[in-house]
């Protein structure tokens, strides 16, 4: 049975039963709990917590998944999966316990013809929280089941939570007896690989603290109504019904194992690393996809990084194959081919995920170039000292300078046979973070002590802030700093920060850039070129005394560049704006991450879990949000109390802290926030509001970017003159442009495929003169030069085997090396009377790729590799020559 028929009867036979069809959630919720979506259960979780009314009494789902604990377990098992998909049916309030275990019953063991599984009822065997007699005398009762398959388990194995806070509560798990030759009997307490888990039925009752029942330790409470959650392995129950052996032989997953195969010329099942690096591609191309597909890209940190991760554990496993060529894209070729069928959007979607793997295997492939050479480095010096530890500081060496991951280097190491000080590796880091945390506060505070703002602010007490009305005020200096140091008084040229007790300066805060202007006295003057807060209610001017000498407590004139306010002002208020346009476009997930208000620009931060936001939709919100630009709205700014702002309707962004009063910056029905920056008075005095772009930033994070006011319109002024210079150019209206140029690139496309095509004709034209120069070594025919530099594998291969055509039915070995700057590619072929005599393609390559620092692999008749080395290839040639005669 494939796998796209059990989720189709898995659905059709709740919904038969008056559950509601629920589509699968992203993998991205917004969940601070949960780096991935690990469960059918969790966008359900505010129903059984009582959060919110669930809308309707019953459902079922196929929820995809991801589980990111065992990564390192995935290939060396056949057990750990990363990403899988989980069947469910769930009722909030509806049935309980009978329910579950009789919808269960009847789907796994229903006749195949009536739209079950057709399991033999004989060989299912169910385990039960330790002490849930009512769930045992179901299970005799529903499904005549003896007592000898029911078996007690203990909240380890029959206690189900999320592993964070949340609901939980005891559960009964259904196994499937495989068969004497999988193992012990005695049911799934002796043997879990023999007895096969394939469904776990929650009997959710119980919400969990920081501390698991599953561990012995009590709920903190009961939730609001007893409900059911299910969750049935899609892919387990795959390859029972499909007779293979394990989840990576059934039909969505085996695919990519045998493209996998085509690549390197090896076979799935002929060798045991060879099988888990095969494993590693299939189980993470699916990962790494499905990841990708919910608007995850690769990164540092988080959920970018666990994909990060995954990806390239597919090009490490594929180079380990032989395989130099890039795959991912390929490889998520075939997930989606396979995949599409439940997840359509990975059809509609698939050129953004193509370019995401795309861009992180060629980013990779620069780092395994350069990082490998220094890894094989550091091993050979540990190795020559007698030491099996690789030093940490090799390690961070390789993380810090070449963007090796941690987990890559041990991988590596334990290749070959080493460890890893990881004690040292983290002290290092530790350090690093350390001084990064450091340098960003120097930047902040001026390398000055917290304890020293603080004094100014007991004696003098807050800066009272003029800024809203005043761009100009008079005000007297409280603190003077030098160095982060208090001082009387600071002669010309010195760099200080100036403490004000009034001031209309406004410091950097909630993404809008500090205002710049001068302080000036009679007798000196400092130029301001930056306002922080370092501490809650100081405002700090940073700047150099241009002349004379300031002093402690005198008076001073504060006065800001009004045209960067204005600037600034016009692009925070445009960033309102756009925030309301794009919520109002995408729903309210589009909740800012972040802001960048600065003279004439500004970039706003988003999240939003579903991904890229079209041309479309950008378009129409850059045009509504001009529109209210045109309308020449009055911009309210009035502080209240937090209860009446709510009343309102005023937007407040996440993770910010608020007081009992707050400030609103009100546009009336278009925008609403709580926020302290500076705006202009009416919408009309920002001009035009130019998108430039949106594009990802990282996890479920979203960013546009736009230009403001007279930037916007000198950019649109530079764009009409280019188009109008191309216009002339080509002899064709502005709107005839796009045709034009598409004509263009498509006749360019086709020169460069006839000189492609002349190239590999040139290429193949030599074949004959390369037959000519064969050598005779020991009665076998070689042909081993270096050929024109630049050919890739392709046509290197194409060479090679039309040169071993032409030297017919007699032993023969052709080697061909082609140089490309740092890089070298070669391949062999051999003839069948060659093969005959023993010698195999890829079993000479191990005699002669280290000469040109590469490696490569390959079946008997064909093989093929790469190396950093080019000065290397007339020594290559050499040792192959060795390696035939013998």
């Amino acid at each position: 049975m494939q796998t796209h028929e059990i989720v189709r009867r898995f659905t059709e036979h709740f919904v038969g039963a008056g559950h509601t069809p629920v589509a699968s959630a992203s993998l991205i919720l917004d969940d601070p709990n949960l780096l991935f979506v690990n469960a059918g259960m969790v966008q359900f979780k505010p129903y059984f917590l009582g959060q919110v009314p669930a809308p309707y009494p019953t459902a079922t789902s196929i929820q995809k998944c991801v589980r990111t604990g065992d990564i390192d377990e995935v290939g060396r098992t056949t057990r750990h999966n990363t990403f899988f998909q989980m069947a469910g049916n769930f009722s909030f309030g509806d049935y309980f316990k009978a329910g579950a275990i009789e919808h269960a019953w009847n789907l796994v063991t229903g006749d195949v013809a009536s739209g079950g599984f057709g399991f033999d009822p004989d060989r299912i065997w169910v385990t039960v929280y330790e002490t849930d007699d009512e769930a045992i005398a179901l299970w005799k009762r529903i499904a005549g089941l003896p007592d000898e398959r029911i078996q007690r388990r203990d909240g380890k194995d029959n206690y189900w939570d999320m592993g964070v806070p949340g609901p939980g509560g005891p559960c009964s798990e259904i196994y499937y007896d495989r068969g004497a030759e999988f193992g012990r009997d005695g049911g799934p307490v002796v043997d879990e690989d023999r007895y096969l888990e394939i469904w776990n039925l929650v009997f959710m009752q119980d919400e969990r603290g920081e501390l698991s029942p599953k561990v012995g330790h009590p709920p903190i409470g009961t939730l609001p109504s007893k409900n059911i959650d299910t969750g049935m392995g899609v892919e387990r129950v795959a390859y029972l019904l499909q007779g293979v052996a394990n989840v990576y032989e059934t039909d969505l997953v085996r695919p990519v194992i045998a493209r996998a195969e085509q690549f390197s010329g090896k076979r799935y099942g002929t060798n045991g690393e060879d099988d888990t690096r095969f494993r590693v591609i299939a189980d993470h191309a699916r990962s790494g996809v499905m990841i990708i597909g919910d608007g995850v890209t690769p990164s540092n940190e988080g959920r970018g990084y666990v994909l990060r991760r995954l990806l390239r554990r597919i090009v490490r496993s594929a180079r380990l194959l032989g395989v130099e060529e890039p795959v991912l894209k390929a490889f998520a070729e075939v997930v989606r081919d396979e995949m599409s069928p439940t997840y359509p959007e990975l059809t509609t979607d698939f050129e953004r995920i193509s370019a995401v793997v795309e861009a992180e295997e060629e980013a990779f492939r620069a780092t395994l170039s350069s990082g490998t050479r220094i890894f094989d480095t550091a091993v050979a010096e540990t190795r020559s000292s007698g030491q099996l530890v690789l030093p940490g500081d090799k390690a961070f060496q390789l993380h810090d300078t070449y963007g090796f991951p941690i987990d890559l280097t041990l991988e590596m190491a334990a290749e070959q046979g080493l460890s890893v000080d990881q004690e040292k590796f983290t002290a290092l880091m530790l350090e690093q973070r350390t001084r990064a945390k450091a340098d960003a506060a120097s930047r902040k505070q001026g390398h000055g002590d917290a304890s020293v703002y603080r004094a100014v602010l007991d004696t003098h007490g807050v800066t009272d802030f003029l800024g809203y009305t005043e761009v100009a005020a008079e005000g007297s200096i409280v603190g003077l700093l030098v160095d982060g140091q208090p001082v009387p008084a600071a002669a010309e040229g010195s760099a200080v920060e100036v403490v004000l007790d009034r001031t209309p300066f406004y410091a950097e805060s909630g993404g809008q850039q500090a205002d710049t202007g001068t302080l000036r006295s009679d007798s000196f003057t400092v130029r301001v070129d930056d306002v922080q807060s370092p501490i809650a209610g100081l405002r700090v001017h940073r700047g150099v005394v241009t002349n004379g000498t300031a002093t402690v407590d005198s008076p001073v004139v504060a006065e800001i560049d009004i045209a960067r306010r204005g600037a600034i002002s016009r692009a925070h208020t445009g960033t309102h704006l756009v925030h309301a346009g794009v919520r109002g476009a995408l729903g309210t997930s589009a909740a800012q991450a972040g802001s960048l208000n600065a003279p004439g620009r500004l970039r706003f931060d988003f999240t939003s879990p579903s991904g890229a936001v079209s041309p479309t939709q950008l378009a129409e919100v850059e045009g509504e949000i001009n529109a209210v630009l045109q309308e020449n709205r009055e911009i309210q700014t009035y502080e209240t109390s937090m209860d009446d702002a709510k009343r309102r309707g005023a937007m407040m962004l996440f993770g910010e802290k608020y007081g009992d009063r707050v400030r609103v910056v009100d546009m009336g029905d278009y925008s609403r926030e709580l926020c302290g920056g500076t705006h202009v008075g009416r919408t009309g005095e920002i001009g035009l509001i130019k998108v430039l772009s949106e594009g990802s930033i990282g996890s479920g994070v979203r960013r546009v970017e736009a230009l403001v006011g007279l930037d916007a319109f000198s950019y649109m002024s530079k764009e009409h003159l280019l188009v109008s210079q191309l216009a002339e150019q080509l002899k064709a209206k502005p709107e005839e442009l796009p045709e034009r140029v598409n004509g263009l690139v498509e006749r360019l496309r086709d020169a460069e495929r006839d000189l492609e095509k002349h190239r590999a004709e040139a290429v193949l034209a030599s074949a004959g003169t390369l037959a000519a120069q064969a050598e005779d070594l020991g009665g076998v025919s070689v042909v081993a030069v270096e050929a024109p530099a630049g050919l890739g594998g392709n046509d290197l291969r194409n060479l090679a085997s039309d040169v071993r055509g032409k030297l017919g039915s007699v032993p023969g070995v052709v080697a061909l090396f082609s140089g490309d700057g740092d890089k070298v590619a070669f391949v062999v072929a051999t003839t069948a009377a060659a093969r005959d005599k023993g010698l195999a393609a890829g079993k000479l390559i191990p005699a002669f790729a280290p000469a040109v620092g590469g490696r490569g692999g390959g079946k008997p008749d064909l093989a093929q590799g790469g190396g950093t080395d080019p000065s290397g290839i007339a020594a290559a040639i050499q040792k192959l020559r060795e390696a035939v005669r013998g």
